[in-house]
């Protein structure tokens, strides 16, 4: 069996969510956002390694509080840098030699399903590089400085990219080694995986995503997945932690 390292990116500001605490500590069902990311991957046949990366500012709160039973979950800290790609770039450097595929996911994405994350690995390691996506469905406009509303965007073509992303290691590997090359030929912001091993020359497949899979942006997110979680198909989480889930 194919093995694949994950990459947690739970390093980003997350200004849009608000209020005094981080938005991974943002409790759901009594669970902090970044431990149901983590659950996700921790207990998978498929999963060799997991690396969590946050941001340097958050990192000793995280050994202090959370270090224990993260380590008894085998999970990896790892402080994250001052853009995404930096931080998956950090989290990429504590990969295992012996991993065949890396997964980078965001912990502010936790309502995905168990199979969902099957099906992108297989494609994954058939074409060696697969992402999830859904289509747009909403009427797309671009909007003025003055914000009065300039063109209506074609839709046609256009999907929604998801997480998690996995690509073959060494292709992972080889897009993040010309990233700055790639950075001055796109000429914009690198905001994703996928388009970086694009970039880089390597095909990415899609892979069809669901609307589920959200990502928890706002505090008004959180009431979403609490929904959605109540629905959705996962395996049962066995291996937790030291803790119990009241001391999260």
């Amino acid at each position: 069996m194919s093995k694949m390292a994950v990459i947690i990116v739970a390093a980003g500001s997350g200004k849009r969510f608000g209020g005094n605490e981080s938005k991974i500590f943002a409790k759901l069902d009594n669970q902090p956002l970044f431990l149901r990311a983590v659950q996700l991957f921790v207990n998978r046949d498929d999963v060799s390694q997991t690396i969590l990366v946050v941001a340097p500012s958050e990192l000793e709160q995280m050994k202090s509080k959370f270090g224990a039973n993260l380590g008894f979950m085998g999970v990896k800290l790892v402080g994250g840098g001052a853009e995404r790609h930096d931080s998956v770039a950090n989290g990429l450097a504590a990969v295992n030699d012996d991993a065949e595929f890396i997964a980078v996911h965001d912990a502010a994405r936790v309502c995905i399903a168990y199979e969902w994350i099957g099906t992108i690995f297989a494609a994954a390691i058939k074409t060696g590089a697969a992402v999830p996506v859904i289509p747009v469905t909403s009427t797309l406009k671009r909007m003025a400085p003055d914000k009065t509303l300039s063109e209506t965007v074609l839709r046609d073509g256009l999907f929604m990219a998801q997480t998690p992303q996995i690509f073959r290691a060494d292709v992972l590997k080889a897009a993040y080694a010309g990233l700055d090359d790639i950075k001055l030929h796109e000429g914009k912001p690198i905001t994703d995986d996928a388009q970086l091993v694009s970039a880089s020359g390597f095909p990415v497949t899609a892979v069809e995503g669901d609307s589920r899979n959200i990502k928890i942006t706002t505090r008004g997110d959180l009431t979403l997945a609490g929904a959605i979680l109540k629905c959705l198909p996962q395996k049962p989480i066995s291996r937790g932690g030291v803790f119990e889930e009241a001391r999260w």
